[in-house]
């Protein structure tokens, strides 16, 4: 796929990821507009990115993801690219009774039902295009269960599910659907699991985010980034393993909580 001269549109661009492929895709003469639940967020990132556009909206909220495509169609009707990339992932022991059933589902609204209806949102405008792609973000957990975040991951393992099938629908369309499985990342989405994960596992944003360019150059529809792929492969091979070492990492960090919660 030719990554130049397209609009862009990504979610949950002012830090981690998202912001990395803001940078990356105006370096490379794309016009780029992001999304973001905050305003003064934004309004930092245009002061780093000048070039790049910005819409305050939630992909957690229906109206709001009608409100952002109205008014996006109608300043970039060029729109070919959507990335859907923001993202949640907590720290969650099921025990805690102070979490109540809206916000045990937070991450599934945000993670698997925003880029679902972004995609049902803006299909018909990408079907008009004869250049277009959807990339959804899911991650290496995807691919087997994280105990410490279990909403997380069954949100990712969802998503990946639902790009399988999507790509599969859109075959005879002009539209290719992407899937970064992302590895742990040196990112904020990754911070509130310090002491639990080793940081040399973590790979840096930017060199990950050139991966998953370079794999849609290549037409790789499914991009494993780092040690993303030895994740997947891992899990075929030894699935209980690789699951008991993940096991072993929440239970340690449940162990040090004295059984309290993190919700973050």
């Amino acid at each position: 796929m030719e990554l130049n001269n397209n609009t862009v549109l990504i979610t949950g661009g002012t830090s981690g990821l998202g912001l990395e492929l803001a940078a990356q895709l105006i370096a490379l003469g794309n016009t780029v507009i992001i999304t973001g639940r905050d305003q003064v967020k934004l309004d930092e990132t245009k002061l780093k990115l000048p070039q790049i556009h910005t819409f305050k909206s939630d992909v957690s909220d229906p109206e709001a993801i009608i409100n952002l495509y109205n008014q996006v169609v109608n300043r970039f009707p060029e729109l070919n690219i959507l990335i859907n990339n923001a993202g949640e992932m907590r720290k969650l022991n099921l025990h805690d009774r102070s979490i109540d059933l809206n916000n045990i589902t937070r991450e599934i609204e945000i993670n698997l039902s925003g880029p679902v209806r972004m995609v049902q949102q803006f299909l018909p405008h990408l079907q008009t295009k004869n250049n277009a792609a959807i990339m959804n973000v899911t991650s290496g957990i995807a691919f087997v269960p994280f105990p410490l975040a279990p909403i997380y991951g069954a949100t990712k393992s969802g998503l990946q599910s639902y790009t399988r099938s999507l790509r599969v629908q859109l075959k005879k369309d002009n539209i290719k659907v992407f899937e970064l499985v992302a590895p742990g990342a040196k990112t904020p989405l990754n911070d509130k699991f310090a002491g639990d994960v080793d940081p040399k596992m973590l790979m840096e944003p930017g060199k990950l985010v050139t991966a998953a360019i370079k794999g849609m150059k290549k037409d790789k529809y499914q991009i494993f980034p780092g040690i993303a792929s030895l994740l997947a492969l891992l899990s075929r091979l030894v699935p209980s393993f690789i699951f008991n070492q993940m096991s072993k990492i929440a239970e340690k960090s449940l162990d040090r909580n004295n059984g309290i919660a993190v919700s973050i």
